[in-house]
């Protein structure tokens, strides 16, 4: 045991003493922990803790109070239980640490606790309008703790007020000591206690995890006897009747009340291997474990067998030697071994950012420990069955997996084994293991005690129970270990406790409370507790409702109204927990595992760092890579560790922020569980502002390191805001290192904007620096970034100053910076809104695409009229004006000549404008004036419009019109170059002979002497001859056509054309002297003259080469021609012939009348002179309706419509047209054609004539239809 205080070294060393984390993941002391240990450690790298550590002390004040201090201790569920030196028993509400009972249950020294059942269940949240309210209400203040002996005036206090009734409370506590006794009593029934003394100092108790149902415990000690206790009644204090002799006398306070008697019964299941010092029952409750001086042994219990299984109970399944070395056999029964069963599903898991990658931090994938050959699958399954257990024993550990045994077979049918031991790792360690538990599946975690006077290999440590021995000890190490690979993962951390130099390995205890896993289902107004169905570390979401609730009501101490009536922000302020002297560390805001710590005069809890600690350790370490980085992944990593949100309502506990000190509600709140939307959005807002504030501290350590270029490429990751961005410009510019930020200036606005300077102050640099980055730049930035009045000022003033120019040669390039800044001059004008500004510049850069394009929409043709000839260069390279050919220089420069001849219509850029700037520039002829009048002339554009319409519907009215119109241009582009006659006469002669002829053909207005003396100079004999023709020269004409070209097909064509009898005179006449024309005037004159005057014309005596083919030939000619005729006209007359037959074939064709049929669907029928309408039947007459007979007296009238009338009847539907002078039906009436003794002709075919008018009418009744 620890040696004792007085009270005021006690309360001293608990107001001085404050214990803090360093880098390293040591605890440091505030006053007095200053050594030279300490500077040695700073100086070393610092690590990043794998765990944080809160000091727990000053909360527990009353456990230290009157000079105790503790001896033992256990966490479960919601509670914490402490067992001290002076026997005193202190019940704690986790996480509030608010004393919920204190009795005195000793004499001397407390050496284990156990409560039954475990893990004990957790709390269930009090339901109602306001609970925060209701559990505040319900407080109380902290109770006076008393260690006074039975029977003391202290003792005798007010009665406390019970603990109520819920179902965590429901539990027993039992404790055991080296005074001999084993006191088991209920937390929520003070009469509900056991007291029974064994005789020797008792090592080890641990309750059935059914205890309130069967009673029974195991304990041992010094006695060496593994003891099972059945029965006992309450109030009553025995003394174990275990073995003969043993003298059991009650004592303690129960004793002193007159309760003791003997009652129960106590078994002894093993005895005489030594000292028993720990004893553990399993989660399942199926094994028990403990330990000897001779070994650890695992047994299987009473409960949960089979009805065929009860010879299993208490029988022992496998025993581990302790390790074979010489220091084991002196230090086996000093060194007390820790043993802990495993709830696997409460570990931690493996991702902590430990592993360093290029100095950076990276996050490990999570590995599942696992023996040589067994598989992960197999891992799991097998984990699922067995129980895992770790036992901790001087310097080794052990983990162990006990699986349940089979069912036999054969004989042993269902008698097999009752569970089986698997040793899975063996651990040997440089020190003595104070606690032991395991953190990951992967992770063992140590409490560690190391003597520094001896050597770090346990092999050497010489045995010594003297105290004289722990004067100089060292500070306890808390080691995680992995248990693949037996190293520790990082630097132990140190924990520097009060008088840790006089404190032996058994002052230190190390339990966990496992990890919590948080379903996702619950409502964000609902508290933690009902989320997790009464998870006690949820609690510290809403931690009003469990500090101030009835559940965490001290045992002592009295109630109040004064206190019922206060506010739960009234309840805050007055709590014993509230305060700017209480130390918090904001490790606890989550709910993995929490890891407590005892020494005699000290509590520390250790949890998992989360990710705000991960931030602020990189933070402090200026890692600002990895931290922005943190922040950019999981914004919750800044936490609420620099503010606190204004519409937080006074009754939520808020943490502070500044000081570094808070309170213990303030360590284990979790207050992002009930925050709400707005609150959310604060800590976003506040998670953007730390992330802007580590990247400009990642910048400025960049810079100050002069990488620029990381720095740059930084800048773009980390700045949002334009007042980040200008600041960081100037420095960039100031260390002329422009170059290195500049492609992650933001291309887009931002808010606030980032003032355009900025964005002039690059573009300027670059205009001196490098022209191809200032054209990139201008490329990727909008124009709304930056005014480009200055940047436009720049340029000029470079171009200016006479070293770039269109000659100049950059990189092995003729004019590429004088290019460039055109290029950009361009760009800036037409982003300051001055396209024909724009227009010039890529005119001289002879860009046309773009040329045209900013004609096009901004309509700038006027704005070339002052530079024509550039604008028709816009696609002629200069080597291409000195050596291309016609034909390319056409193609070249189709389109702006087709746009000049456009707008020629147009008036707006005139035909003279054209003609006086390109005769200016190059003269008469020059090609490019050529191709201008030519496509005037031609109407070129207006031909390739037309083509175009052609292609689609001709036959639309739009479409037609649009040929009109481009016809109307045509006519008009003629005109425009008549007014040029003589210019245009000029450039067709010298540049397309074929255009010269229409010309002169189409054409008035050129000059006729220019014409005739241009062709006369040029030898154009066609053009002269027609030149001649207009001038009435006829003769000279055919002269010239037969003296210089010599054609006489051309002068037989001349003369057809004339169509002159006299012209033929002189054609003859000029001919007769020359035989070749004399043959070709008989083989292609045709009819155009008398052949036999042609032939009588002809010299006698003149040889005529082929004068007989010549004259066979006109006269196939002649035959062929009058064949050509007759076959005509047989042709003709056949036709004639078949036309007649074809008319007399259809007059003679008969009529076929129906005669008796009635119509399936008659119609009604109307005659003209009145009378009721009548129904037409097949077979009878329309007008009479009566049937036709075959002797029918009258005449009868059929139409091609197969109607059929009464010659009378279809009088009275004949009418006049008013165009015939005649009645027709009058004059038949009148007409007596039929007269019997009448020859005379006449009449017949007056009648005849009649009855064809009438019947050319047609049919009456179709006519009416059809009207």
């Amino acid at each position: 045991m620890a040696p004792e205080a007085d009270d005021t070294e006690q309360e001293d060393d608990l107001e001085d003493k404050a214990l803090s984390q360093k880098t390293n993941g040591r605890m440091q002391a505030g006053k007095e922990g200053t050594n030279s240990e300490t500077t040695e450690e700073d100086e070393e790298e610092d690590e990043e803790p794998r765990l944080n550590y809160a000091s727990l002390t000053k909360h527990l004040k009353p456990v230290y109070r009157n000079g105790d201090a503790t001896s033992t201790f256990m966490v479960g569920g919601d509670k914490m239980i402490i067992g001290t030196h002076n026997g005193n028993i202190h019940i704690l509400s986790l996480p509030s640490l608010k004393s919920i009972r204190v009795y005195h249950a000793h004499s001397a020294s407390v050496s284990a606790v156990s409560i039954s059942p475990f893990p004990p269940p957790l709390p269930t949240p009090t339901t109602g309008a306001n609970p925060r309210l209701a559990s505040a209400q319900q407080s109380s203040p902290a109770p006076s703790i008393s260690a006074t002996t039975p029977g003391s005036p202290a003792a005798r206090s007010p009665k406390p007020p019970p603990v109520p009734l819920t179902s965590s409370n429901q539990i027993h506590i039992a404790t055991s000591s080296i005074d001999g006794n084993v006191c088991v009593a209920s937390l929520t029934d003070p009469k509900d206690v056991t007291l029974r003394n064994f005789g020797r100092p008792v090592q080890a108790v641990a309750l059935s995890p059914d205890y309130k149902d069967d009673h029974s415990y195991l304990s041992g000690g010094l006695a060496g006897n593994l003891i099972l206790t059945v029965g006992g009644r309450s109030g009553k204090s025995s003394t174990s009747n275990a073995g003969a002799g043993a003298a059991a006398t009650a004592s303690g306070w129960l004793g002193a009340l007159g309760l003791g008697s003997n009652d129960g019964k106590d078994t002894i299941l093993h005895s005489g291997e030594g000292a028993i010092r720990t004893i553990q029952w399993s989660l399942s409750g199926k094994y028990v474990v403990w330990a000897n001086e001779k070994g650890i042994k695992v047994m299987r219990s009473n409960l949960h067998l089979e009805s065929n299984q009860a010879e299993y109970a208490w029988k022992r399944i496998n025993h581990i030697d302790p390790p074979n070395r010489a220091i084991w056999e002196d230090m086996a029964a000093v060194w007390k071994p820790q043993a802990k069963w495993i709830d696997e599903s409460g570990l931690e898991t493996d991702d902590l950012y430990t592993t360093q990658v290029n100095g950076s931090q990276e996050k490990p994938q999570s590995q599942t420990p696992s023996s040589p050959g067994i598989s992960l699958a197999k891992n799991v399954i097998r984990r699922k069955r067995s129980e895992k257990l770790i036992v901790g024993w001087g310097d080794t550990v052990w983990v162990i997996d006990v699986l349940p045994g089979g069912s036999g077979s054969g004989k042993d049918l269902g008698r097999g084994k009752i569970a089986h031991m698997d040793i899975v790792t063996i651990l040997r360690t440089d020190c003595i293991v104070s606690g032991v538990s395991l953190y990951t599946p992967s992770l063992l975690i140590v409490l560690a005690y190391v003597n520094p006077e001896e050597s770090t290999s346990s092999a050497h440590i010489t045995p010594s129970r003297t105290r004289h021995r722990r004067q100089n000890a060292r500070q306890p190490e808390v080691r995680l270990i992995d248990l693949e690979t037996e190293e520790e993962v990082a630097a132990a951390d140190t924990l520097n406790v009060s008088r840790y130099e006089s404190l032996s390995a058994t002052d230190y205890h190390l339990d966990v409370l496992p990890a919590i896993q948080i379903t996702q289902k619950a409502s964000s107004q609902r508290g933690a507790l009902e989320i997790i169905g009464g998870g006690i570390w949820d609690v510290g979401m809403y931690p009003a409702r469990l500090f101030s609730s009835a559940a965490s009501v001290r045992s002592n101490g009295s109630y109040s109204a004064e206190s019922s009536n206060r506010t739960t922000s009234d309840i805050n302020a007055a709590s014993p927990l509230t305060g700017n002297d209480q130390s918090v560390h904001p490790s606890a805001l989550t709910h993995g595992m929490k890891i407590f710590i005892h020494s005699p005069y000290d509590c520390v809890l250790a949890t998992k760092p989360t990710l705000a600690d991960h931030f602020n350790w990189l933070d402090t370490h200026g890692m600002y890579e990895e931290a922005w980085n943190l922040l950019d992944q999981h914004p919750e990593a800044v936490g609420d560790h620099s503010e606190t949100s204004s519409e937080t309502t006074p009754s939520t506990p808020t943490r502070t922020s500044t000081t570094g000190k808070g309170t213990l509600m303030d360590f284990l709140a979790d207050e992002g569980s009930q925050s709400s939307g707005s609150g959310k959005r604060h800590q976003n807002s506040h998670a953007e502002r730390e992330k802007r504030r580590i990247g400009e501290l990642w910048v400025k350590q960049l810079t100050d390191h002069e990488i620029w270029g990381k720095a740059g490429a930084t800048c773009g990751k980390v700045l949002t805001t334009g007042n980040s961005w200008e600041h960081w410009i100037w420095v960039f510019a100031q260390a002329d290192r422009i170059e290195e930020i500049t492609p992650y200036i933001p291309r887009t606005p931002l808010r606030p904007p980032l003032p355009s300077i900025a964005y002039e102050l690059v573009l300027g640099h670059f205009v001196m620096k490098n022209r191809k980055r200032l054209r990139e730049l201008l490329n990727r930035w909008p124009p709304e970034l930056f005014d480009p009045g200055p940047v436009i000022e720049a340029i000029q003033g470079r171009l200016k100053a006479g070293d770039i120019r269109e000659d100049s040669v950059e990189d092995g390039e003729t004019g590429q910076d004088w290019r460039i800044l055109m290029e950009c001059l361009a760009k800036l004008y037409l982003a300051d809104n001055r396209p024909a500004k724009a227009l010039g510049c890529y005119i001289r850069l002879q860009d046309a695409d773009i040329a045209m394009e900013l004609i096009s929409k901004y309509h700038l043709v006027d704005a070339v009229s002052d530079d024509i000839p550039n604008f028709i260069l816009l696609r002629v390279s200069k080597e291409q004006q000195l050596s291309a050919p016609l034909a390319m220089l056409e193609q070249a420069s189709r389109e702006p000549i087709g746009l000049l001849v456009a707008e020629a219509h147009h008036g707006i850029v005139r035909p003279e404008t054209v003609i006086e700037q390109l005769d200016e520039r190059y003269g008469i002829p020059n090609p490019y004036l050529f191709f201008y009048l030519r496509a005037l002339w031609e109407g070129e554009t207006a031909s390739a419009s037309t083509e175009e319409q052609q292609s689609v519907e001709s036959t639309s009215r739009f479409r037609k019109q649009s040929l009109v119109d481009e016809r109307l241009i045509a006519t008009e582009g003629k005109a425009l170059v008549s007014d040029h006659a003589d210019t245009a006469l000029r450039l067709f002669a010298e540049y397309d002979r074929d255009l010269l002829m229409s010309f002169l053909r189409k054409s008035q207005s050129y000059t006729l002497d220019l014409a005739s003396r241009l062709c006369k100079q040029r030898k154009y004999v066609p053009e002269l001859v027609y030149l001649l023709s207009k001038e009435g020269r006829m003769t000279e004409a055919l002269r010239l056509i037969i003296d210089e070209i010599g054609d006489v097909s051309q002068a037989i064509s001349f003369a057809k054309e004339q169509n002159d009898q006299s012209l033929w005179e002189d054609l003859l006449k000029y001919s007769m002297d020359k035989p070749t024309f004399i043959r070709g005037l008989l083989e292609e004159v045709g009819t155009s003259i008398d052949p036999v005057r042609l032939v009588r014309r002809i010299p006698k005596g003149l040889e005529i080469e082929g004068l007989k083919k010549s004259l066979m030939r006109m006269i196939r000619e002649y035959e062929i021609q009058h064949s050509i005729s007759e076959g005509v006209a047989r042709v003709l007359r056949g036709e004639v012939a078949a036309a007649m037959a074809e008319k007399g074939r259809r007059v003679n064709k008969g009529i076929k009348f129906e005669i008796g049929e009635v119509y399936k669907d008659p119609i009604t029928v109307q005659s003209r002179r009145g009378g009721q309408p009548r129904k037409t039947q097949k077979g009878h007459c329309p007008g009479c309706a009566k049937a036709f007979i075959p002797e029918d007296p009258q005449l009868l009238v059929s139409f091609p419509c197969r109607h059929s009338f009464h010659l009378p009847c279809l009088l009275g539907f004949a009418e006049t047209d008013g165009k015939s002078p005649v009645d027709i039906p009058s004059s038949l009436k009148d007409l007596d054609w039929q007269s019997e003794f009448d020859r005379n002709i006449g009449p017949k075919i007056d009648h005849a004539a009649l009855l064809r008018n009438l019947v050319d009418q047609g049919c009456p009744l179709e006519n009416r239809d059809a009207g």
